[in-house]
């Protein structure tokens, strides 16, 4: 008695998965449904933290902080979309109480950048770090890569204050291996070439300034966020 042939079968089978698999493409393609590469196709989602300095007060949306941070990073080929979550006036616990809204779910990555209007009012810096170090504690438990830009204390505060201010950064970058860019303002504050009227904000000549002096910390979440994506 002779063996039931089976090869054919098989053969068939074969063609039918691949068939299906090629339906399967097509499918996603026409329908609009993000594919296996998507996550990496589309734009870098990174969420801009702040308050007036982030927001741009007194400058129009298209010279602010993130739309000027984001032109830089495409003009080095990288696809980015800054989101702008600054809110004038707002301390490091205003933004801590707005964090969950203002970081919503399938963000790539955040810049912090909180503190100065502590600073401006003598807050207690004690009361300023524990903020900051709840915002930057939730988004690590997200998963989700920082840059805390830092704030310095203006001199006339005192001795005192100033190098209790001045330490919340940096002892909060190293505590939660988050990247790190010292002075947001480095190179504008106190120029009044680069200050609006007011001697606190940042012209638009001055942003430009900001941006300049944070894009390479910028990069450097750029390639923490590509590390961490699925390939």
């Amino acid at each position: 008695m002779s063996l039931p042939r089976t090869a054919p079968r098989a053969r068939k089978y074969g063609n039918w998965l691949v068939q299906v698999q090629a339906l399967l493409v097509a499918a996603t393609a026409v329908l609009g449904f993000p594919g296996p590469s998507a996550a990496q196709d589309r734009p870098l989602r990174i969420v801009a933290l702040g308050d007036s300095l982030t927001a741009g007060l007194g400058l129009p949306a298209n010279a602010a902080f993130p739309a000027r941070l984001q032109a830089a990073l495409r003009a080095k080929g990288i696809a980015a979309e800054i989101a702008d979550a600054g809110v004038s006036g707002d301390t490091a616990a205003n933004g801590l109480a707005r964090l969950d809204w203002a970081v919503p779910d399938r963000t790539d990555g955040v810049i912090v950048a909180l503190g100065a209007n502590d600073m401006l009012r003598g807050q207690d810096p004690a009361v300023t770090g524990k903020a900051l170090d709840e915002i930057l504690r939730r988004l690590g438990g997200r998963h989700i890569p920082v840059l805390l830009a830092g704030m310095r204390a203006a001199p006339n505060l005192g001795q005192d204050f100033r190098r209790a201010f001045d330490a919340i950064y940096p002892e909060l970058a190293a505590r939660h291996g988050v990247v790190f860019h010292p002075f947001i303002l480095e190179g504008v504050a106190a120029d009044a070439s680069l200050n609006q009227r007011d001697g606190i904000h940042p012209s638009a000549a001055g942003v430009e300034r900001m941006v300049a002096g944070i894009l390479p910390k910028v990069e450097e979440l750029v390639a923490r966020i590509r590390n961490r994506r699925p390939q």
